[in-house]
């Protein structure tokens, strides 16, 4: 297989970042295969730089055992964990991994020795040897005794600086420093595989970083405050809009530094084309607005809490992504569609006209929900059959107040789901900004641009 240099594989990368290409163009383009691509990106994401950088190392078997583990918690595919834990080569490595350990368990995910096996000499019977001196035994016994001592408070404190990947020199180093007071240099070095010079390179790298203390626990307040959601990107923006002047490289190493990672996944959607609606789809995918109230997008998607359904049916202006109006019930009726169309249609001015698009529920396809777009003066659209990307923006928010939400806690009741979707949709209109929205909330977009 060809070797690439750190350089054209950033050349690749950015010219997927910042261009409209996808990974198949961009192989062909550059001569490679489209898995090649992906993964270069995915490492960059994830790792940034280091990600592209030659990588020469030997995994240990207690670092093998965290990725089978993650695996098996996270249900993350091979190549999935191979971009989380910054692992080269082919997915056979992995999938070696999890061989070994189903045939051997932990002992035979034990590194093997390289080089060839040499031909060992037939043992001989050891001399007699003389008794060691009381001296000696003792000063070896007391050394021994040191060095597990000096073991069992490294391990100790190791597994609290872990972070689920394999142990970097920077932590290793911390935890030496750690427990200098208390065991000796030497012997802490010895059992933690640092040399001397790597030791007090990575300690005066921690003290320069020490200047931006503020800026971490700042990072880790919005982390906090926004339940994982945010990652570099949005809490880059989020700083800005406070009046912080920070690059978001320094961010993301940061947050890199302190194991802070947005816990929402990418969405995916899969559709096929289906005939043309009786309803023309009048959006055509345009899910942009020159003014609020222009145009709006409505669906219905369940929950499932213990057995029991939640239905939810929003209105989005596309303007803004603005939740207009919404409602919830048990029962998909159509009062859960004509309840919140007449809180939508509520807010609308005398001059206000907006094309409402949908798919083509049978909830929609009723007179009396367009007899009330009719007497309003509200446009109708639907989706083709079977065809969500007509209505992407609309499954987008769904995907969205899904992973920021409802994946990440556990409901007992109906009520409590409600009441939590409640609290959600007004902190997304109000609180989550979004960088389409140069970095404000849709009301905050919304105001500004009407004051303006």
């Amino acid at each position: 297989m060809a070797k690439y240099n750190e350089e054209f594989k950033l050349l690749v990368v950015q010219s997927y970042t910042e261009g409209q290409q996808g990974y198949k163009r961009l192989a062909n383009q550059y001569g490679l295969d489209h898995a090649t691509v992906r993964r270069w990106v995915k490492s960059y994401e994830q790792h940034g730089l280091s990600g592209l950088q030659k990588k020469f190392c030997r995994y240990s078997a207690e670092f093998k055992l965290s990725v089978l583990q993650r695996m098996r918690q996270e249900d993350l595919s091979v190549r999935q964990a191979m971009t989380l834990f910054d692992i080269r080569g082919g997915t056979g490595i992995v999938r070696g991994w999890e061989s070994q350990y189903h045939e051997g368990g932990f002992q035979a995910l034990e590194p093997k020795a390289r080089g060839r096996p040499t031909k060992m000499p037939p043992a001989k019977p050891p001399k007699p040897s003389l008794p060691p001196t009381k001296k000696s035994s003792l000063e070896q016994l007391l050394q021994e005794n040191e060095y597990l001592r000096a073991e069992v408070a490294y391990l100790k404190k190791l597994r609290a600086f872990a972070s689920g990947q394999r142990t970097s020199r920077a932590e290793k180093a911390r935890v030496v420093l750690e427990l200098k007071q208390g065991h000796p240099l030497a012997v802490l070095l010895k059992v933690a595989g640092l040399s001397r010079s790597t030791f007090y390179y990575q300690v005066k790298a921690q003290q320069l970083d020490d200047r931006h203390a503020g800026l971490k626990l700042r990072i880790h307040a919005l982390y906090e405050r926004h339940k994982g959601r945010y990652g570099y990107r949005r809490i880059t923006a989020a700083l800005r809009q406070a009046g912080e002047r920070v690059n978001h490289k320094t961010v993301q190493r940061l947050m890199q530094n302190l194991g802070l990672r947005s816990l929402v996944r990418p969405k995916k959607y899969r559709s096929y084309k289906g005939q043309q609606a009786s309803v023309p789809n009048l959006l055509a995918r345009r899910f942009q607005a020159e003014s609020p109230n222009q145009r709006w997008v409505t669906d219905v998607t369940e929950f499932n809490v213990r057995g029991e359904k939640l239905y939810l049916s929003p209105v989005m202006d596309l303007y803004n992504g603005e939740i207009v109006s919404y409602s919830m019930q048990k029962r998909p009726a159509f009062s859960l569609v004509g309840g919140m169309l007449k809180k939508a249609l509520a807010r609308l001015t005398d001059q206000d006209a907006p094309l409402l698009h949908s798919d083509q529920g049978w909830q929609y396809q009723m007179p009396a929900y367009r007899r009330k777009l009719a007497e309003r003066g509200v446009t109708q659209s639907m989706s083709r059959k079977g065809n969500c990307l007509d209505n992407a923006a609309m499954e987008s928010f769904f995907g969205t107040l899904k992973s920021e939400y409802f994946y990440l806690n556990r409901f007992d009741t109906i009520e409590q789901l409600q009441a939590g979707i409640r609290h959600y949709i007004h902190y997304y209109n109000h609180e989550r900004i979004k960088s389409t929205l140069k970095g404000l909330s849709p009301v905050q977009y919304r105001i500004q641009a009407l004051s303006a």
